[in-house]
């Protein structure tokens, strides 16, 4: 009778654990890419979405000024999200500059 318990239990430990592992936050994947340009006015940043990271396809997320996730190829693939991406982080560099020049003048 002792051995059906503890092989129950363990059964019901490991169901338990596989249940808490699987509860995880869903990841957000890029399913797909458009060759679509994007005019960088109306991005405000973007990020990577790998294969290692758990997405089937390897991605450049942008995200327009309106909160809108929209997928394009790697930036490796195609010369027009490479360039987009360096304006994103000029602009994001300018940003930086200015903020602390700005933190300087007050002190």
């Amino acid at each position: 009778m002792s051995l059906r318990v503890a092989t129950l239990l363990l059964l019901a430990s490991v169901l338990w654990s596989h249940v808490a592992a699987s509860t995880d936050q869903a990841l957000d994947c890029c399913l797909t890419t458009t060759n679509t340009k994007l005019p960088h006015r109306v991005v405000k940043s973007y990020s990577i979405q790998s294969v290692s990271g758990g997405c089937r396809i390897a991605a450049t997320v942008f995200v327009t000024n309106k909160n809108l996730r929209l997928c394009a190829p790697p930036a490796t693939k195609n010369n027009w999200v490479a360039k987009l991406i360096k304006q994103l982080k000029r602009k994001s560099h300018k940003g930086k500059a200015r903020k602390e020049k700005n933190g300087k003048r007050r002190h």
